[in-house]
């Protein structure tokens, strides 16, 4: 995925709503009208915001010029979950070394020399 398409995507969910409409249609492709009734807003707001998620590439609308349901394109979501995997993997190595650095400070370190011991405490040998 290009940086520009990255950055439309991540720019089109900055929106709640859209998100929200990203998150019925993962369950079930749905008209304009159907995804406007929960939000009281009105069909062509609804519109307006499903423009920026088609742009985005993440909603298409299917054939049926009467009814024209809208579909959410998966694999956009999978070239994200790529790219955001790919930067938790490097932070999650990045903290897994600063563990091991603290550990390093943390484990108890030889001493250089043994303490002399009492001449009392002679063993008897």
């Amino acid at each position: 995925m290009a940086h520009d398409e990255l950055s439309r995507v991540f720019a089109a969910l900055a929106d709640p709503t859209r998100r929200s409409v990203v998150a019925r249609l993962a369950t079930v492709d749905a008209t304009v009208g159907e995804l406007a009734s929960p939000y009281g807003m009105t069909v062509q707001a609804v519109s307006k915001h499903l423009k920026v998620l088609e742009k985005a590439g993440l909603v298409s609308r299917t054939g049926d010029s009467y009814r024209r349901p809208c579909h959410l394109e998966a694999d956009v979501l999978d070239q994200m979950t790529g790219w955001i995997e790919r930067y938790r993997r490097e932070a999650e190595a990045r903290f897994s070394r600063l563990d091991d650095v603290l550990s390093e400070l943390d484990a108890p370190r030889p001493t250089a020399s043994k303490k002399k011991q009492n001449p009392q405490e002679e063993d008897p040998t």
